[in-house]
């Protein structure tokens, strides 16, 4: 009897580790050559592939992560960006796909770095911002990570965190955007003419089953 139980208990200890592990992998979202798992909405001549990385420049436009049917919770998420002088773009999670329009559902994490929208790089739009003086440079990749655990949201620009936001029990959606933990997927965004913003190495890893 000792010895089936011990068995057992064996047994839940390993499929427990190999859970633990398929949870943890990081998968890459994109191929580096190719759109595929990604849609574009409103115009798609905004977008276009080069050595390996999304490029963002022109009319407002959004690229969503359709990818995978299995809506993103609680996750890290890490990408190379680099920015233009003068650009404007953002990383949306929590969102779904919208044919037209600035994403209504879930965050934007900012990406500016000389913009003149005085809300800069790494920070949580319009929820917990990083004002004025941006933590990265134009011109160079930096490093960009978002966690969302629970009700807590960090991001990091290289390694140091730029914003750390933990939502009230009692936040309610806006009209006009939610800006509300949920769950759903991640857009990029192409922000005006003017901007070029580059993406690139961009992976994901599911903290949640």
């Amino acid at each position: 009897m000792l010895k089936r139980l011990a068995a057992g208990a064996l047994v839940c200890l390993m499929l427990s580790a190999v859970a633990t592990a398929a949870e943890g992998e990081w998968k890459s979202l994109m191929d580096g050559k190719s759109f595929e798992g990604w849609k574009i909405s409103e115009n798609p001549d905004s977008w276009k592939i080069e050595d390996g990385a999304f490029v963002a420049k022109g009319d407002r436009s959004h690229l969503f992560y359709v990818g995978e049917d299995k809506p993103f919770k609680n996750f890290e998420f890490k990408a190379k960006v680099k920015t233009n002088e003068n650009s404007n773009g953002g990383i949306y999670f929590h969102t779904k796909f919208q044919d037209t329009g600035w994403p209504k559902y879930g965050f934007e994490a900012q990406v500016n770095n000389t913009h003149k929208d005085p809300k800069k790089t790494g920070g949580i739009y319009s929820v917990k911002d990083v004002m004025n003086n941006s933590p990265a440079k134009d011109g160079e990749w930096f490093d960009y990570y978002i966690k969302v655990d629970g009700k807590h949201i960090v991001t990091k620009i290289n390694g140091k965190v730029a914003a750390d936001y933990t939502e009230p029990d009692d936040a309610q959606p806006g009209k006009d955007f939610t800006r509300v933990l949920d769950k759903g997927t991640f857009a990029l965004q192409a922000h005006d003419p003017g901007s070029t913003v580059w993406f690139k190495d961009i992976q994901v890893r599911r903290l949640d089953d």
